[in-house]
């Protein structure tokens, strides 16, 4: 099991818009796209120093082979659909992560 992690800080004065866009549109269609098998958008309990709330995306697929496949296939359009739309007031990096175990 592989987690795709994106970790975004929302500029406050985005933030409500951003939130609906994630949970009604975005996360809706990446997992639409039959590359991963769940998904979830939690807060992180930090503050930072530049302002903004940080939220983690993570979403679960079988295969890092899978995972290629959607940063070929769909990736593209996801992330500059995001840029249209907020531009620098999220700031987001992305990480892999391989599940080890689960208790």
């Amino acid at each position: 099991m592989i987690i795709y992690n994106v970790t975004s800080n929302v500029h406050e004065s985005i933030h409500d818009q951003w939130m609906i866009f994630m949970q009604h549109k975005h996360i809706p269609e990446i997992l639409a796209t039959g590359k991963f098998v769940s998904a979830r958008l939690v807060r992180v309990l930090i503050e930072e120093e530049m302002g903004g709330v940080t939220y983690s995306a993570q979403y679960t697929t079988d295969s890092k082979e899978t995972l290629e496949k959607y940063y070929q296939e769909d990736a593209p359009k996801f992330r500059d659909e995001i840029e249209k739309l907020f531009g620098e007031k999220v700031l987001a990096f992305r990480t892999e992560l391989q599940v080890v175990s689960e208790h």
